[in-house]
């Protein structure tokens, strides 16, 4: 029985998508939405882009930390720009099948800021990149919440987050008017978030009638791990152990917003077992990233079939 729920007007045949982060230039779409290698993904979100290419972090830039089934990165945004984003994107079967009409898998585009640009001026970037973004992808999220570009989750605090989501919300509905097309705005946000700072976002999210929440992204504060040594390496922790911290985020996140907004909860997911209390703590959507990594794209049938009672929603 094919599966499928509508969320934030976008139709999903089924819950699974990957993360931002592995394909963060539309390179492997191709690949990474063919069933023959075991990527039965319902959504794939590329990107981090962000309008000017940079190269990122100095290397090395991402470790493994094998014992833990975990990464630190501080990538720091490397990516090719979002105009060489739409060129990858437009040569792909994957977007041709899409406008066709052939090819169910929602797109998501992941924006952020260029580590050059002034926090005070990080909107520019955002619209930027939404502009160019808008008519391409199925939804554009909004990353504030990457540890590893300077100040960037500044833009999480409610002296920030107010002004700039309205500015984003007001060129949301320029461009549904230019191109005839819903395309929702979804938010990244951190795992190193207090109650009190989750409740405010809850209700500046509510405020701006954003579409959808991502809970979460890399952990900073991060748990005791197997791994020594691992105190040195700066960057996001991803993986195994943060999937405790980034439930007890979704959790919060799913009171605060009373079911009113979408949550597409990720972080730590490496099981079946972990997918299903995501959904069933208030996830609509789950991401996968580090899992994959760790376990292979077996642990996308392995969830899916594990999951028989996500149906369609009227």
């Amino acid at each position: 029985m094919e599966i499928q729920k509508t969320i934030a007007g976008l139709n999903f045949t089924n819950p699974i998508g990957l993360a931002a982060g592995l394909d963060k230039n539309g390179e492997y779409l191709d690949i990474l939405s063919n069933p023959k290698f075991g990527f039965n993904f319902g959504f794939i979100e590329i990107g981090t882009v962000t309008p000017k290419a940079q190269i990122g972090n100095k290397k090395p830039r991402l470790f493994r930390l094998i014992k833990d089934q975990a990464l630190i990165n501080k990538m720091g945004f490397n990516n090719l720009g979002i105009d060489q984003l739409i060129i990858n994107l437009k040569k792909s079967n994957f977007y041709k099948n899409k406008l066709a009409k052939t090819n169910p898998i929602i797109l998501g585009i992941n924006i952020g800021k260029n580590a050059s640009t002034p926090i005070d001026q990080a909107i520019d970037d955002y619209l930027i990149s939404l502009e160019k973004a808008f008519n391409h992808a199925d939804y554009v999220t909004i990353n504030i919440s990457s540890p590893n570009t300077q100040d960037l989750r500044k833009l999480q605090n409610e002296d920030y987050l107010d002004n700039f989501l309205k500015t984003l919300k007001l060129k949301q509905a320029e461009l549904e008017k230019i191109h005839h097309k819903k395309t929702p705005l979804f938010i990244k946000i951190a795992p190193d978030l207090s109650d009190l700072e989750i409740k405010t976002m809850s209700e500046v999210f509510l405020k701006n009638n954003i579409e959808g929440l991502i809970a979460t992204n890399t952990l900073l504060n991060r748990p005791a791990l197997k791994t020594p040594n691992t105190e040195q390496l700066s960057g996001g922790l991803s993986g195994a152990p943060i999937f405790s911290q980034s439930l007890k985020t979704i959790q919060a996140f799913n009171l605060y917003l009373n079911q009113q907004i979408p949550i597409i909860g990720v972080g730590g997911i490496h099981s079946p077992e972990q997918a299903e209390l995501v959904l069933n703590s208030g996830a609509d959507l789950i991401q996968i990233y580090t899992g994959l990594i760790y376990e292979g794209p077996g642990l996308i049938s392995q969830i899916l079939s594990s999951l028989p009672l996500w149906e369609r929603q009227t």
